[in-house]
């Protein structure tokens, strides 16, 4: 595995909330459209104990959903814990464990930073590395139903 790109799209906090997610769409627009993925990995908003993050965040996220999906990619989802368990193998890792974990399995001469940039890889990363348990279980359950 290797990153190609790793980035953080940022708004004016200052602005107005529509005026700010017609930019994230835009970008995500772009960014889609730009490197034609097959697979786009959003995360999964499981728990915030924060109200006006958690709102923003699945504002963000549904944004992010719309562009895959008008762009005909597939889309998977996965929350914060298991983005962490995927990766360093332990769902309460630390940013800063997630960081390092990211630069060591993509060969980073340097953790990503943003630390935002770093969660990002981190779902590709996940993403990938769990794409042959699935298809392993899939598998397994079709011949379980139907025995050869």
């Amino acid at each position: 595995m290797r990153a190609r790109a790793a980035g953080v799209i940022e708004t004016d906090p200052a602005a107005p909330l529509p005026q700010r997610l017609l930019i994230l769409h835009t970008e995500l627009r772009a960014l889609v459209a730009e490197f034609e993925p097959d697979v786009v990995a959003v995360e999964r908003v499981f728990f915030q104990v924060n109200v006006k993050t958690a709102m923003s965040v699945g504002q963000a996220s549904g944004l992010a959903l719309v562009a895959a999906a008008e762009a005909g990619c597939e889309v998977v989802q996965y929350t914060a814990n298991e983005v962490k368990q995927a990766l360093v193998g332990y769902g309460a890792a630390t940013k800063d464990q997630v960081q390092r974990m990211v630069a060591h399995v993509l060969g980073l001469a340097l953790p990503p930073n943003p630390p935002d940039a770093a969660d990002a890889l981190a779902l590709a990363v996940c993403h990938l590395t769990t794409v042959p348990l699935r298809r392993a279980m899939r598998v397994a359950l079709a011949r379980g139903a139907h025995p050869a």
